[in-house]
């Protein structure tokens, strides 16, 4: 019997944006896979890199880094840097063997509950096509 492999994804969600565009989807019933874990952010540029590359080692399949769109940050030009960051980190972890289905970016504002359940789809439609990520993995320590 085989079980069918389920990823766990890490999301970065702007406050102002996407978090509430997951809100939305949520209060509006609108069904979309349950294989997040969301962390909330003030800005996706207050994402640091290493945040990433960390939820990787703590046992992610997948990142999603999500906020507004280009233009419509609360924090005026946050999300150009983050998305400039983003395609940093996204060349530098396929560099070193990761494969690129496994982070994704994305712009969903407040009002776009359809929009989020699409992209949680498709993020974990590819990070379930990967298969499961053991590459960064930390061994626990028992002290």
């Amino acid at each position: 019997m085989s079980e069918k492999f389920e990823p766990n994804i890490v999301a970065f969600l702007c406050n102002w944006c996407s978090y509430a565009g997951a809100d939305l989807a949520g209060t509006s019933r609108i069904q979309y896979p349950a294989n997040l874990k969301i962390i909330r952010v003030m800005c996706t540029g207050r994402v640091n890199p290493l945040f990433i590359v960390n939820a990787f080692q703590q046992g992610a399949d997948g990142v999603l880094v999500s906020g507004c769109h280009p233009g419509d940050c609360h924090y005026m030009e946050g999300n150009y840097y983050a998305r400039r960051r983003f395609s940093l980190i996204r060349e530098l972890l396929e560099y070193i063997g990761i494969d690129p289905r496994r982070i994704h970016m994305s712009w969903v504002s407040a009002s776009e509950g359809a929009k989020w359940k699409d992209v949680v789809e498709k993020v974990v439609a590819e990070a379930r096509e990967a298969g499961p990520f053991d590459q960064f993995r930390r061994n626990k320590i028992n002290w």
